[in-house]
């Protein structure tokens, strides 16, 4: 028989708020529907209100993971509309900062992939050397996790020789350490068994559903954003796209450590070849009238941003379409005909940031249209709204 199974929006599995359906026959998993809208923050229209400067530090916020991936997806925007050539030297921090933020955020993942198999000597492992990673980034830009290291034209702040032979040197650490944990991570037998098979995406499925980063790259598919439309310096950069076959979570658990190992080769590639010279250009206070898409490899895989400016201080339109929100569809179709059990690894697996997929809400009044809130009616609807729900009546959690 089969039955329909709540998980979230609050869940221990779930370390933010999303909404599954399953349908379960027995232990079996036959049909999932994910119910997204419950981590609203309003960004994108926040972002009409802010100048083109403040909107960094917004943009900055809408994932503490990939904060450096989404204000150099939207400062490329904006530097492609007024025209700014960004210095060398600024494109090569930018680059640094961005690929150390991938191993941080890597490492992070593979924690979560150990805790959520029961291998918490691997999570504890793995977190531990991401606290180097945290303190190089420190060292780079004073800040653990918003490095605000990006601004319109090139990068707030230089880097010194006693700061790039500090960073190498903690770089032969990490090294040794990852190579550790490729031969865990794929010899262990433990660990290889409970994530052999699961979560399967075949070649096709992940083409279809448009399916992006370590979640396509899994699948055998070798598109990287990095290399095939590259930005800042990449094209400079000796490195290969991480691929798997299997198509499963141990599949994705591989292209993760084998871009880990990559990563490290571009940090000492950009550390040992940076050029001399300004890291920054001037960009004006208001950007001329144009609009622009800026595409990013994050380590959760493809940042878009759409930019539009009408010529003023501030954006016309920002758009945001975030990787975690690409790889929705592909989550049903690894759900599919698992166990109940597996949810809690194989939605994992995409290495989920729902504040990144949700931002902004659009209501629709069927008589007068469509209406789009200002960020101060949001905050006062939504004021309003608790002090009318009485929560103490059954059944009204369900209606949030």
């Amino acid at each position: 028989m089969e039955i329909k199974i709540p998980i979230g929006p609050q869940h221990p599995a779930l370390k933010e708020p999303i909404s599954l359906r399953v349908t379960v026959d027995g232990e079996h998993i036959k049909d999932v529907d994910i119910r997204l809208g419950y981590n609203h923050r309003g960004l994108e229209k926040l972002a009409e209100q802010k100048n083109w400067v403040q909107n960094i530090y917004v943009m900055e916020r809408i994932c503490g993971i990939c904060s450096h991936s989404h204000t150099t997806c939207y400062v490329q925007a904006v530097e492609q509309i007024q025209g700014l050539e960004v210095p060398k030297r600024g494109l090569y921090i930018r680059t640094l900062v961005a690929e150390l933020e991938r191993v941080h955020s890597h490492l992070l993942w593979l924690g979560v992939a150990g805790h959520e198999t029961g291998f918490d000597t691997f999570f504890m492992y793995t977190w531990r050397d991401r606290e180097i990673v945290m303190d190089i980034l420190e060292i780079i830009s004073g800040n653990r996790v918003h490095y605000a290291i990006n601004s319109i034209g090139g990068v707030r702040r230089d880097i010194s020789e006693e700061q790039k032979k500090l960073i190498l040197g903690s770089l032969d650490t990490l090294i040794k350490r990852t190579e550790y944990y490729a031969n865990i991570g794929t010899i262990e037998p433990t660990f290889v068994a409970r994530l052999d098979g699961v979560g399967p995406l075949s070649k096709e499925q992940a083409t279809s559903l448009c399916a992006v980063g370590p979640v396509l790259r899994a699948s055998g598919v070798a598109n990287d954003v990095r290399k095939d439309d590259p930005y800042a310096v990449y094209d400079e950069l000796p490195f290969e796209v991480a691929t798997a076959t299997s198509g499963d979570v141990l599949g994705r658990v591989i292209v993760r450590v084998k871009e880990l190992l990559e990563s490290y080769k571009m940090i000492e590639y950009l550390l040992k070849n940076i050029p001399e010279g300004p890291i920054s250009v001037r960009a004006p206070r208001k950007i001329k009238p144009g609009e622009a898409i800026s595409r990013y490899e994050a380590p959760r895989g493809e940042d878009l941003h759409y930019v539009k400016s009408n010529g003023g201080d501030k954006p016309e339109r920002l758009k945001v379409r975030a990787p975690t929100l690409a790889n929705y569809p592909a989550t049903v179709v690894m759900l599919k005909n698992m166990f109940i059990a597996d949810i809690p690894i194989i939605f994992a697996a995409i290495d989920p940031c729902v504040c990144c997929a949700e931002r902004t809400v659009q209501l629709i009044d069927t008589k007068r249209g469509d209406k789009v809130m200002r960020f101060s009616e949001l905050r006062k609807m939504s004021i309003d709204f608790y002090k009318k729900m009485d929560l103490s009546k059954k059944g009204n959690l369900w209606k949030l």
